[in-house]
């Protein structure tokens, strides 16, 4: 495998100089003889390593059990990046930083793959909570500033676009094991279409279509997918924000007049505003993923978007007051 010497050695005196390191993007274990898939969120690198089998080493640039929102790119980050042959990213909106890499990464011959590309990205509108923004950076806001909501993985159906544009791009590299490449995706792809029936069935057969959560509004296109209402108190994707306490006595209100049976937490996030919400109204807390990111133990436990996903739906069952 060709690699990129003069890159690697000039990023890895950075990390020299800046003292910046980050367990997660140790690249010494990986074996040289096979293509190497660099992915920064956890759906794509699920999905890629379910496609590659053992082909292709793939490798997950966010540490596992960090916020995806929070992230910023190391120069040890940019080492993983410059060592790949194809690199996976869910879009600009999301990285706003891969922005900046592009020409290098051009340079050096590294596919670099937009999961967005062939996905049309939403605008949800996102109800005013008189949302107090003082403790917020213009970093944090970034992708709200877009217009567009980035987690369009969240909808099973953008899913399967993520695995046909994951396919190509590991073909045009191994076009020799084509046809295994394409067993796997057509399986995940099967898998993918069954997650999607069962959820319709569970949204058909329960007694509400609202999700009421106490985290950020993650799963837009999940909700537009299966006619489902999101209401949270937060107006915006940043893992800083803090909404306000008129926001957070609205959804209380809520809970109370509809009888809501649950209120969602995100993943990965202290579910500090849902536990106000559940003290106040005495119902339970469901955690609703939007599948970011892992844990360390669900990585290691190899634990699918799928798993998560239906995790998900066993969770809805009780909130929504499944019936079937």
């Amino acid at each position: 495998m060709k690699r990129r010497t003069l890159y690697i050695l000039l990023v890895f005196l950075m990390v020299f100089i800046s003292g910046c390191t980050n367990p997660n993007d140790d690249i010494s274990n990986l074996n040289d003889a096979k293509p190497i898939i660099t992915t920064t969120l956890f759906p794509q690198y699920d999905f890629s390593k379910i496609i590659v089998g053992d082909k292709f080493d793939v490798v997950l640039l966010l540490p596992p059990g960090v916020e995806a929102h929070s992230f910023d790119l190391s120069p040890k980050d940019m080492t993983t990046i410059l060592s790949s042959d194809i690199f996976i990213y869910t879009s600009l909106v999301m990285e706003p930083w891969v922005k900046n890499i592009l020409e290098s990464l051009e340079a050096e011959e590294i596919l670099a793959i937009d999961l967005s590309t062939e996905i049309e990205l939403k605008n949800f509108e996102y109800e005013d909570h008189d949302h107090d923004h003082e403790n917020e950076n213009e970093n944090e806001h970034k992708h709200e500033e877009s217009g567009y909501d980035p987690h369009y993985w969240t909808d099973p159906m953008n899913a399967i676009i993520m695995v046909d544009e994951i396919l190509k791009a590991v073909i045009s590299i191994d076009k020799e094991n084509e046809q295994f490449y394409i067993e796997n995706a057509q399986k995940l792809k099967s898998d993918l279409i069954k997650l999607d029936e069962d959820i319709r069935y569970v949204v058909e057969n329960s007694e509400s279509k609202t999700i009421i959560s106490g985290g950020h509004f993650a799963l837009g296109y999940f909700a537009n997918r299966y006619g489902l209402e999101y209401i949270s108190p937060y107006d915006g994707f940043s893992p800083n924000a803090e909404p306000s306490a008129q926001a957070i006595a609205n959804i209380i209100k809520t809970v109370k007049d509809t009888n809501a049976k649950a209120i969602f937490y995100e993943e990965l996030v202290d579910p500090k505003v849902s536990k106000t919400i559940s003290d106040q109204t005495g119902v339970q807390m469901l955690e609703l993923n939007a599948a970011h990111n892992v844990s360390k133990e669900q990585l290691e436990k190899n634990v699918h978007y799928i798993d998560i996903m239906y995790n998900n739906l066993e969770n809805l069952k009780k909130g929504l007051g499944y019936n079937g």
